[in-house]
C-alpha cells in the first residue's frame, strides 16, 4: 500500500507540474492579447493608426468577397476579447482541476496587500487602489481618445475649409465634437455588458464576480450616456443652428440613420434615469422592467452606427447573450423547494434540493423567481449553505424589505401556508475560490441582514474544520440589530442537520448588538421559529450545474463554436447574397437590412450551440437527480393535518443552545468598531463588513489608516 502511494506521488507532482506550466502560459497569452488590445484603442485616434496601419489592414481586408469592410472590424475589435474569453475558459477549467490553487491565489494576494487597501472616493464608494488606478486610467483613455481626435481635426477647420458648405467655424468644430464624442462613447459601450455577463470567464480569470463587478457596470452606464447625451445634444444644436432640423428624421439606406440613433438614445434616457438610486430604492419595479430598454438600445445604436462599426461593442454584448440565453434555459424548469425556515423577523431560508455535483463557494448568489408573484421578476439573494457541508442541500436568505419579498414571507409564513410553491432560480453565481484560511483570524461586521453572507463562510469553516483537519482561523462575529427579534438571524449559522458540537472546534466569538432596545423581550413576547416542508412534486428537478461538471470547457466550446458559426454563415451571406449587389462599395445594399441578418445570425448561431451543450449536459445529469427524487421519500409531518415539523418547539430570540455560550449580548448601545479591531492583536486579520453604507465606510476607514497593518479589508458583497 506504501509502495503505491509512493511510486504515485511523483507522477502526481509532475502532472500538477505541467498542469501549471500550461496554465501559466495560457494567462501570459491572455495578458498579451489584453495588453495588446488597450495598446491598440490607444494607438485608434493617432495618425500613425489612420495613416499607416489602416492602409495596410484596408489591403488585406477590403477586397475580401466573404467579409468586405466588415472584416478588418471583426478582426480589430471583436476577435481579441471573444479570444480572451476562450482561453479564460481553458484557464479557469485547468484552475479548477489544480491541487494548488488556493496556494497561488493567497500568493497574489499577499504581493497585492497594499493595493487591496479600501479608498472610499465620493460617487465611487469604497474602492481599492487597484480599482482606482485602473478607473484613473480607463478614464485617461477617453480623454486621450478625444484629445487626440480634436487634435488630428480641428486645424483642418479653417473658414476657408468650410465656405463650401456655407458653415461657421464653430458649427463644424461643434459637429465634429459631437462626432468625436460618440467615438468614444463607443469605447465605453464595448466594455458595458462585461461586468453584468454573471458566468464571465473573463471577469473570473481575473479574479472577479459578476455580484462584485455590478459597480463597473453603473460606472460605465453613466459614462455611456453622459458622451451619448452630449454627442445628440451637441447634433440638435447644429442642426438646429444650420436650419438642418429635418436631419433628425433621416434614416438612410446607406448611410448613418439619424433617427435611429435618437431612438436608441431615448431607450437609454429611459432606462438611465430609472437607474439613479431614489428612483431605484423607491420604485425597484419601475428599475426592473426600464431595465429591459437596453435591449431597444442596442438594436437601434446598431441601425444608428451600421452593423460593421457596431463590431467594436459585439464581444462584450455577445458574451452577454450566451450567458443570458443559458440562464433563460436554466430557468424553464421548477426546482424542488423542500423546506422553508421562518424567522419572526420576516426572514426566510428557503432549502433546494441540489446534485452533489454542483459545488460553489462562500458568498456566492442565486437569483430566485416565485411565477405565482410575479413571472417576469428575479432577485438575488445570498447562499447561506455550504456545498461541502451540505452536499445536496442548497439555501438563500430572504428579509422581507421589499413588496415581492415581503409578498413571499407572508405567503409561506401564514397559518394557512402553501404546502408546495413553483420556483425557478438562475446559478449559483461566486467567486471561484475564498481565501479566508490564510488569516489568523476572521472579524465579520455586520448590520441588520448583512450577515447573510457570513452564514455561508462559517459553514464553510465547519466543513473546514471536520473533514480536512486543518487549523482554521478565529472568528470574531460582530452583528448590529435594531431588534431582539432580529437575534433569531443567528439561528441560520447552523443548517438545519448541523450538530451543535461542531461549532465547538471553531474558535467563534459573536458580539451581538441590539440598538432600540434597552433589554431583553420579555419570554411571553417571544416568538417561534417555525421549519415548514414542502410536498415533492414529481416535475420538480434538483438544482444542477447548467454545463455540468466541466462546465468552463462548455462555456469555451459554446463561445468559440457560436463564433466560428456566425463567422461562417456571414461568410456565406457576404458572398452569395450581399457581395453580388454591392461589389463591397457599401453603397448598394440597404444597412438596415444588413443589420437584421447580422443581428439574426448571431442569435441563431447562439440558441443552436448553448442549446446543444443545455441539452447534453441535462442528460448526463438526469440520473443524478432521479436519484436524489427517489431518495427524498416522503415529506416529514408533525401531524397528519399538518406540514409543520417541530412546529410547536418554542425558539427563544436568542443563538441555538450551542452558540449561546459563545455570544455575548449588548442592549442599547452600538459596536466600538474602532476598539474591537484594533485591540486584535494577530498577525493577519481579515475584516469583512456587510451592512449599511456609512457601517462599510467606518469599518474600510479604519482598515486604510496605517493605524494597524495586520487588519487587511477583504471586499464582499451580498443581496437580500
Amino acid at each position: 500500500m506504501s509502495q503505491t502511494s509512493s511510486s504515485s506521488s511523483p507522477s502526481l507532482k509532475a502532472s500538477s507540474s505541467v498542469t501549471n506550466d500550461f496554465q501559466a502560459i495560457i494567462m501570459a497569452l491572455i495578458l498579451i492579447v489584453t495588453v495588446g488590445y488597450f495598446i491598440l484603442l490607444i494607438v485608434a485616434p493617432t495618425n500613425m493608426y489612420r495613416q499607416i496601419w489602416t492602409p495596410k489592414i484596408k489591403a488585406h481586408t477590403t477586397n475580401s468577397t466573404y467579409f468586405g469592410a466588415q472584416g478588418r472590424n471583426l478582426l480589430m475589435n471583436t476577435f481579441p476579447l471573444i479570444f480572451i474569453a476562450v482561453l479564460g475558459c481553458v484557464y479557469l477549467h485547468l484552475w479548477k482541476k489544480s491541487n494548488n490553487k488556493n496556494i497561488n491565489r493567497v500568493e497574489e494576494k499577499q504581493k497585492l496587500a497594499i493595493w487591496r487597501r479600501p479608498i472610499i472616493i465620493k460617487g465611487l464608494g469604497i474602492v481599492s487602489r487597484i480599482e482606482l488606478s485602473f478607473f484613473v486610467m480607463f478614464i485617461a483613455l477617453l480623454v486621450w481618445t478625444f484629445a487626440s481626435y480634436l487634435h488630428i481635426i480641428f486645424p483642418t477647420i479653417t473658414p476657408k475649409s468650410v465656405a463650401k458648405s456655407g458653415e461657421k467655424v464653430w458649427e463644424a468644430k461643434l459637429e465634429d465634437s459631437g462626432l468625436r464624442l460618440g467615438l468614444v462613447g463607443n469605447i465605453c459601450l464595448t466594455f458595458l455588458f462585461v461586468p453584468v455577463t454573471r458566468g464571465s470567464s473573463v471577469l473570473q480569470v481575473f479574479g472577479l464576480t459578476s455580484e462584485a463587478s455590478v459597480k463597473y457596470h453603473i460606472w460605465l452606464g453613466h459614462i455611456v450616456m453622459t458622451l451619448f447625451s452630449a454627442h445628440g445634444i451637441c447634433y440638435i444644436i447644429y442642426w438646429a443652428a444650420t436650419h438642418q432640423l429635418s436631419e433628425m428624421l433621416k434614416w438612410g439606406k446607406t448611410d448613418i440613420s439619424n433617427l435611429a440613433g435618437e431612438l436608441s438614445l431615448l431607450s437609454g434616457l429611459v432606462l438611465w434615469i430609472a437607474t439613479f438610486p431614489r428612483i431605484r430604492r423607491k420604485m425597484f419595479e419601475l428599475f426592473f422592467y426600464t431595465h429591459h430598454f437596453y435591449i431597444l438600445f442596442v438594436v437601434f445604436f446598431v441601425f444608428h452606427v451600421g452593423v460593421s462599426y457596431a463590431c467594436i461593442m459585439l464581444p462584450g454584448f455577445f458574451l452577454f447573450m450566451i450567458d443570458r440565453f443559458l440562464r433563460f434555459l436554466q430557468s424553464r424548469s421548477n426546482v424542488r423547494l423542500v423546506s422553508a425556515r421562518v424567522l419572526p423577523c420576516e426572514t426566510l431560508e428557503l432549502n433546494f434540493s441540489k446534485t452533489k455535483g454542483l459545488s460553489y463557494t462562500p458568498t456566492s448568489i442565486m437569483f430566485v423567481n416565485v411565477p405565482s408573484i410575479s413571472k417576469l421578476q428575479w432577485h438575488p439573494f445570498t447562499i447561506t449553505s455550504s456545498s461541502n457541508l451540505e452536499p445536496e442541500k442548497i439555501s438563500v436568505a430572504i428579509k422581507g424589505e421589499g413588496s415581492w419579498s415581503k409578498k413571499l414571507y407572508q405567503m409561506i409564513s401564514s397559518p394557512n401556508s402553501v404546502d408546495r410553491l413553483n420556483v425557478s432560480v438562475e446559478g449559483p453565481y461566486g467567486p471561484p475560490s475564498t481565501h479566508f484560511l490564510r488569516h489568523d483570524l476572521l472579524v465579520m461586521v455586520s448590520g441588520g441582514s448583512g450577515i447573510t453572507p457570513f452564514i455561508s463562510i462559517i459553514r464553510e469553516l465547519i466543513h473546514t474544520s471536520e473533514s480536512q483537519k486543518c487549523k482554521t482561523p478565529e472568528i470574531l462575529l460582530i452583528s448590529v440589530f435594531k431588534n431582539s427579534e432580529d437575534l433569531t438571524m443567528l439561528d441560520l449559522l447552523l443548517p438545519i442537520s448541523g450538530a451543535p458540537s461542531e461549532t465547538c472546534k471553531l474558535g467563534l466569538q459573536i458580539e451581538a448588538f441590539v440598538t432600540r432596545e434597552k433589554q431583553p423581550v420579555s419570554t411571553e413576547d417571544k416568538k417561534n421559529l417555525r421549519t415548514i416542508w414542502f410536498k415533492p412534486n414529481p416535475s420538480d428537478e434538483p438544482i444542477t450545474p447548467i454545463l455540468g461538471q466541466n462546465n468552463w470547457l462548455w462555456l469555451g466550446a459554446i463561445i468559440s463554436c457560436s463564433f466560428i458559426i456566425f463567422l461562417i454563415s456571414l461568410g456565406i451571406l457576404n458572398r452569395y447574397y450581399i457581395y453580388p449587389i454591392d461589389k463591397n462599395t457599401n453603397d448598394i445594399f440597404s444597412y438596415p437590412i444588413k443589420a437584421v441578418l447580422n443581428m439574426l445570425i448571431i442569435c441563431i448561431s447562439i440558441v443552436i450551440t448553448s442549446s446543444a451543450a443545455f441539452v447534453w449536459n441535462k442528460r448526463q445529469s438526469g440520473t443524478d437527480a432521479k436519484q436524489i427524487q427517489n431518495m427524498e421519500g416522503e415529506t416529514p409531518m408533525a401531524s397528519p393535518n399538518s406540514w409543520f415539523y417541530n412546529a410547536d418547539r418554542e425558539m427563544e430570540s436568542l443563538p441555538q443552545q450551542s452558540l449561546f455560550q459563545s455570544t455575548n449580548l449588548h442592549f442599547g448601545e452600538r459596536p466600538d468598531l474602532k476598539r474591537l479591531l484594533f485591540e486584535r492583536k494577530e498577525s493577519s486579520v481579515g475584516v469583512l463588513v456587510c451592512g449599511p453604507k456609512k457601517m462599510r465606510h467606518e469599518v474600510a476607514n479604519i482598515c486604510s489608516s496605517g493605524l494597524a497593518s495586520n487588519l487587511h479589508f477583504e471586499s464582499i458583497s451580498f443581496s437580500w
